[in-house]
């Protein structure tokens, strides 16, 4: 028997499905992005004291670091993951759409510059070269 969770108690979160570790590497990018933007504030507080100081900085700029770690410290919760995972599923058709429009242009652009250079294109490179396995096939 199962017990209920106890009040208190966080439970994991729930993944839909399992991703490989690049898209998982996409979901904590995101994550990371949006905790960030939380704390632009902060950050760019940070950054203003420790611009031109190295060792200083340590000291110089104490509070303000801390201040910058309390807000991601209070923004990097299981919730803002659980809502990155569900940002990258919910842009996923627009980036296999992306994708797919980037391939196009890509073998657009190898096409145009197999015609300016004169070049075979590809298409008839691999009948030639097909054309020449049949022949020493026959030839054996």
């Amino acid at each position: 028997m199962m017990a209920a969770p106890r009040a208190g108690v966080v439970l994991p979160s729930r993944k839909p499905l399992p991703l490989s570790a690049g898209q998982e590497q996409q979901v904590r990018d995101l994550y990371y992005k949006r905790v960030r933007s939380y704390c632009a504030d902060e950050i760019r507080d940070f950054a203003a004291c420790a611009l031109n100081r190295t060792i200083s900085a340590t000291w110089a700029c104490r509070p303000e670091r801390f201040a910058m770690n309390k807000c991601m410290v209070s923004h990097a919760t299981q919730e803002e993951q659980d809502a990155a995972r569900e940002e990258w599923f919910a842009t996923r058709d627009k980036r296999i759409k992306e994708r797919e429009e980037k391939e196009r242009r890509k073998l657009e652009q190898e096409k145009f510059h197999r015609e300016w250079w004169g070049l075979p294109p590809l298409e008839r490179k691999a009948k030639e070269k097909e054309q020449a396995v049949a022949a020493a096939a026959q030839s054996k």
